[in-house]
C-alpha cells in the first residue's frame, strides 16, 4: 500500500503542497520532505501504511497462515516451497549453502522474472531461495525466505546434535571401539586444513574453530541427505586444527562430492586431503594420517586422495625426529618469543612460489619477509639455501 505526500504532510502538521504526490517506502518519504527530522518521517510514514493495510490484515494473516504452518511439518522447506509456487504460480528452488537443491516445486510461467534471496544467520549463509514468477512477488519470497531461514537454522541445529554424537563415536573409533564404525564395508576419512599459521590469541583460536565446526556440518549435511552416516570432529593435528569426516567407502564419489560441497560453502582457502578405503577399527588412526597427509600435498580450494606411502613417515615419526624438533624449536624460541619466526618458517616451507607472493599471502611487506628469515638462519645457525639445513629445518618445523 503507498503513502500519499499530502497524507504524510498532514499527519506531521506541515502544509500540504499543491498535488497528491505517492510515496513508495519510509526513505523516499525522508527525501521527499528533506526540511522534516527523518526520526519523525520514518514512524508517520509506518503508520500511515499500517493504516492503509488494516482493513487487509485479515485476509493476509489467513493467506500467512499456511506459511506459518509449515515450519511445524517434518519437511519444512519442501511444504513452505510448495506453498510460495502455489500462491505466486511460479517455480521455488531452495538450496543448502553448499548448493544442494534441497526443495523445488511448481513451474515458471512464460515471462518470469528471478528473484534470489540469501539466506544467512549471523552473516553466515546457510542457504538460498530462488523463485521464478510474474513480476510483482519479490517482495512476498522476501517475507518467506525468512521463514525459510528458520527452517534451514532448524535442519542445522539438528545437524549440530548428530555432529556432537559424531565427534564422540570418532573419537571412540580412534581409540579402537569397532562398535563406531558406521554401516557400510570399509570407511574413508577426509581431513581439511586452513590455510595461514596457526592462531597465537584465544580470540583467534575459538574464531578458527568455529569456522571449522561450520565447515564440518556443511560435510555432515551433505552425506546424511544422501542417506550415509558420516562422524565428523574438530581435532588437533600438530599445530593446526582441522575439520575431520569418516563415512562409509561404499560411496564412491563422496570424495568429489564433499571438496564440490565445501567449495560452494565457502571463499576461505583450504587444503583437503582423503584417505585410502580402509576396514576395521584399527585402521582408524592410520586413514587420519593418511588424510592429513595428503592435504599436505593438496593445491589451495583442492583436494588430494592419498595413494602412496610416503617414505619419509618412519622418520617424521621417530622419537629422533621428535626430539630434534624440540631441540631447534627451542633454539628459535629463545629469540623469537611471539612465534612469528616459527610461523614465517612454516608458511616458507609449504610455499612453492616466489617469496614476494608469499609475503602477499602473509599480508607481510617483502623485506619484512625476508629479515624474518634471515633472523630464523641467525637463531639456527644455517642457511636456507643449503638443502641440508632445510631438511632439517623442515623436520623441526614442517608436517
Amino acid at each position: 500500500m503507498t503513502v500519499t505526500l499530502t497524507a504524510l504532510q498532514v499527519v506531521l502538521g506541515l502544509s500540504p503542497t499543491a498535488g497528491d504526490e505517492w510515496i513508495g517506502d519510509a526513505e523516499a518519504a525522508v527525501r521527499a520532505l528533506p526540511d522534516a527530522p527523518a526520526a519523525d518521517v520514518r514512524p508517520a510514514f509506518a503508520r500511515l501504511q499500517a493504516d492503509a493495510l488494516r482493513p487487509h490484515l485479515p485476509s493476509l494473516r489467513a493467506l500467512l497462515d499456511g506459511a506459518q504452518r509449515a515450519l511445524n511439518h517434518p519437511q519444512p522447506e519442501g511444504t513452505l516451497a510448495r506453498w510460495l509456487a502455489g500462491v505466486t504460480g511460479g517455480e521455488v528452488t531452495v538450496r543448502a549453502s553448499w548448493g544442494d537443491v534441497v526443495a523445488h516445486a511448481g513451474h515458471a510461467p512464460d515471462g518470469a522474472e528471478l528473484t534470489e534471496v540469501p539466506l544467512a544467520f549471523e552473516r553466515r549463509p546457510v542457504g538460498t531461495l530462488q523463485l521464478r514468477a510474474a513480476p510483482g512477488w519479490a517482495d512476498l519470497a522476501v517475507l518467506i525466505a525468512e521463514l525459510l531461514r528458520l527452517a534451514r537454522l532448524q535442519a542445522a541445529a539438528a545437524g549440530a546434535a548428530r555432529r556432537r554424537v559424531g565427534e564422540r563415536q570418532f573419537e571412540a573409533l580412534l581409540s579402537g571401539d569397532a562398535a563406531q564404525l558406521p554401516p557400510g564395508e570399509g570407511f574413508t576419512v577426509a581431513a581439511l586444513r586452513l590455510d595461514g599459521p596457526p592462531p597465537r590469541s584465544a580470540r583467534a583460536r575459538e574464531a578458527r574453530t568455529a569456522q571449522l565446526d561450520v565447515l564440518c556440518s556443511v560435510g555432515e549435511g551433505f552425506f546424511y541427505r544422501r542417506g550415509l552416516t558420516c562422524l565428523t570432529a574438530v581435532r588437533a593435528q600438530g599445530d593446526h586444527d582441522v575439520s575431520v569426516w569418516l563415512w562409509p567407502a561404499t560411496d564412491p564419489a563422496g570424495a568429489a562430492g564433499l571438496h564440490e560441497a565445501l567449495l560452494h560453502a565457502t571463499t576461505a582457502p583450504f587444503r583437503l586431503g582423503v584417505s585410502r578405503a580402509h576396514s576395521g577399527a584399527a585402521a582408524a588412526p592410520d586413514a587420519l594420517r593418511e588424510a592429513v597427509l595428503a592435504l599436505t600435498l593438496a593445491p589451495a580450494r583442492g583436494t588430494t586422495i592419498f595413494t602412496q606411502p610416503d617414505p619419509l613417515r618412519p622418520l617424521l615419526d621417530s622419537p629422533e625426529r621428535a626430539a630434534h624438533a624440540a631441540d631447534w624449536q627451542a633454539r628459535l624460541r629463545a629469540g623469537d618469543p611471539d612465534g612469528k619466526l616459527a610461523a614465517t618458517l612454516r608458511a616458507y616451507l609449504g610455499h612453492t612460489g616466489s617469496l614476494a607472493a608469499l609475503a602477499d599471502e602473509m599480508n607481510l611487506h617483502l623485506n619484512t619477509l625476508r629479515y624474518r628469515l634471515r633472523r630464523a638462519e641467525d637463531l639456527l645457525g644455517g642457511g636456507l639455501s643449503d638443502p641440508a639445513f632445510v631438511a632439517r629445518v623442515y623436520l623441526a618445523f614442517g608436517s
